[in-house]
């Protein structure tokens, strides 16, 4: 990549955070990147009372509605500042915030399992892996098919792997030329930032950033460390998108079951709708 300081690769169209892990999140204009990814992402998480394991979509059979509860900050958080209470909205119309005395309780009832919601603020970092667990569907090309399977998070978070997550628009429109049926939306991917790439660039564009440090706007600096291997959660249904196993399927046939990439943060900052990336 030849004069790679110039190599400009898109901009900012949508910024997204997941206060709750594997809740639905908000859009956000702007937000700060520490070096523990997007401010107040995946910051709570539902802990299963019973085994201890972190609640997660990946395992729909368990835990099959998580998609219709959405989270968001009582107050946007700030870097220098104790993160705000978290508020949930609940299928039925009602909501919850995590400053109630009842918090739990209520969640609960809701989920019909006993849970209790956790903040990573609360965890101690040392040792603090947690464990979740992850179902296969009986699918080529996956690494297991019809089991389950338990993953470690990385150690004090409630992330499944990567500090960030990527996707490019360019990569949403290619898979929909392979699977035309299929509603590929950004909601079924649940990225932090998505890219719009210039003009007459196709396929999983991506790919070619493993490696690479890129750019956002004057301060944000990521190196992009991985693909990010998709899951069940993706053929999942949320609002008025369907339940469909061919966007998966999709995914692992033409692109090893990659959707986006993972990034580490090397250099904190501010990032807003419209920031231009590059590669550097």
């Amino acid at each position: 990549m030849a004069d790679s300081a110039q190599t400009g690769i898109g901009r900012v169209v949508a910024l997204w955070r997941y206060p709750v892990k594997s809740m639905m999140g908000e859009e956000l204009n702007a937000a700060d990147i520490t070096d523990r990814g997007l401010l107040g992402d995946r910051m709570y998480g539902l802990v299963d009372r019973a085994d201890g394991k972190v609640a997660t979509a990946k395992n729909p059979r368990k835990w099959p509605n998580l998609f219709d509860y959405r989270a968001g900050f009582v107050e946007p958080p700030r870097p220098d500042a104790a993160m705000p209470p978290v508020r949930i909205s609940l299928p039925d119309g009602t909501s919850v915030t995590s400053e109630q005395s009842d918090h739990n309780q209520i969640l609960c009832q809701a989920l019909h399992r006993e849970v209790t919601l956790e903040a990573t603020e609360r965890k101690p970092q040392e040792g603090a892996t947690s464990l979740s667990e992850e179902y296969w569907p009986d699918m080529e090309g996956l690494d297991h098919r019809d089991t389950v399977t338990d993953f470690a998070l990385p150690e004090g978070t409630f992330f499944d792997i990567g500090l960030v997550h990527l996707l490019t628009t360019t990569t949403l429109d290619r898979l929909r030329e392979l699977y035309p049926e299929g509603r590929f939306e950004v909601r079924r991917f649940r990225p932090n930032v998505v890219v719009e790439a210039p003009s007459g660039v196709q396929d999983f564009v991506e790919n070619g950033w493993i490696g690479h440090t890129l750019a956002i706007g004057d301060e944000v600096r990521l190196h992009i460390t991985e693909h990010c291997s998709r899951c069940v959660m993706t053929t999942l249904a949320q609002g008025d998108l369907p339940k469909d196993v061919g966007i998966l399927r999709t995914a692992a046939k033409h692109n090893g079951v990659h959707v986006g990439v993972y990034a580490s943060v090397l250099q904190a900052g501010r990032v807003r709708r419209g920031d231009s990336i590059r590669l550097v």
